[in-house]
């Protein structure tokens, strides 16, 4: 059995975990190929004219699995292990997902507000006639292999901080930093003009969540917790990122995008507070590649 996995919007949330997961307990992964002009264009199409620019590659990559495997992997993420919410968008992805396309879908809630991960895949492993165990082998050679990626990915961050060149950090979700054609890439052209990128996903941080509250120290604004995901994605890494030599900062946000609205004035604030130079770029489908490196390059000239 071939499962499907739209390589795009959930997918970059936990890459490497999933193909993983399901190769480990037998079957065979077909991914979308990775996003091109045919992709958006048949994504548009069937898009809401309201839908942000991200749901609108996702939807293409979907089609394109449409009659090519068995199921499509279409989960539902609504929190994460941190019970932070995702993008409400999220939510009703499997629902939209089953009227653009005909091949039956494998799907799942990942709500750990309700249950947990593990938990949950092994609900979705009963779907597929897996046994627990055969679920819970499955889960630790996935998650053995997302920490070893994970941990490439902090290396290849803390490499790039090394250089002696302007370092801007690209500020946006893993979808968008990620895929190179919705970016127009980006980070290619900011190497081109003589600065080093750094992506913003990659910085390794400890969660405020996870640590410990020490009794009598007052909170500060900065200390407020989020109840989106989205928020805590950026802003936590965004506050880390300046404890070393950032010379500027890049945000890309996809048109129509909810979270991006509520999110661009707290990043921008802590880098206006730090007398940084911040630039936001907005990207959809009729964003032209000249355009973005006019825009990179009257940036780049202001850093010296």
């Amino acid at each position: 059995m071939t499962i499907g996995i739209p390589k795009a919007l959930i997918y970059w949330k936990r890459p490497f975990f999933w193909e993983e997961f399901f190769r480990a307990l037998g079957f065979n992964i077909l991914f979308s190929p990775p996003t091109n002009k045919e992709i958006v264009e048949m994504g548009v199409k069937r898009a809401d004219p309201e839908t942000c620019f991200s749901n609108k590659v996702y939807w293409g990559h979907l089609i394109w699995l449409d009659g090519k495997c068995d199921l499509i992997f279409v989960p539902r993420l609504k929190t994460n292990e941190m019970k932070l919410e995702y993008c409400p968008k999220f939510f009703g992805v499997p629902d939209l997902a089953r009227i653009l396309v005909s091949t039956p879908l494998l799907t799942l809630t990942l709500d750990q507000k309700k249950q947990t991960f593990r938990k949950s895949l092994e609900r979705l492993g009963r779907q597929l006639g897996k046994s627990v165990q055969e679920v819970r082998e499955a889960l630790s050679k996935a998650l053995l292999v997302e920490k070893r990626k994970k941990h490439e990915r902090e290396e290849r961050f803390f490499s790039k901080l090394a250089s002696k060149k302007p370092k801007i950090v690209l500020i946006s979700h893993p979808y968008n930093l990620y895929d190179t054609y919705v970016n127009l890439r980006a980070g290619e052209k900011l190497l081109g003009l003589g600065v080093q990128p750094l992506i913003l996903e990659e910085l390794p941080v400890r969660h405020r969540r996870f640590l410990p509250k020490i009794k009598g120290v007052p909170a500060d604004l900065s200390d407020v917790d989020f109840h989106w995901e989205f928020a805590e994605e950026m802003v936590e890494k965004i506050k880390e990122i300046f404890k070393y030599d950032i010379t500027g900062g890049v945000e890309i946000s996809s048109f129509q995008c909810g979270c991006d609205g509520v999110i661009k004035e707290m990043v921008e604030g802590e880098f206006r507070k730090r007398k940084t130079p911040f630039l936001y770029l907005i990207i959809d489908e009729q964003t032209g590649e000249a355009g973005l490196q006019t825009r990179l390059e009257a940036f780049v000239d202001t850093l010296h």
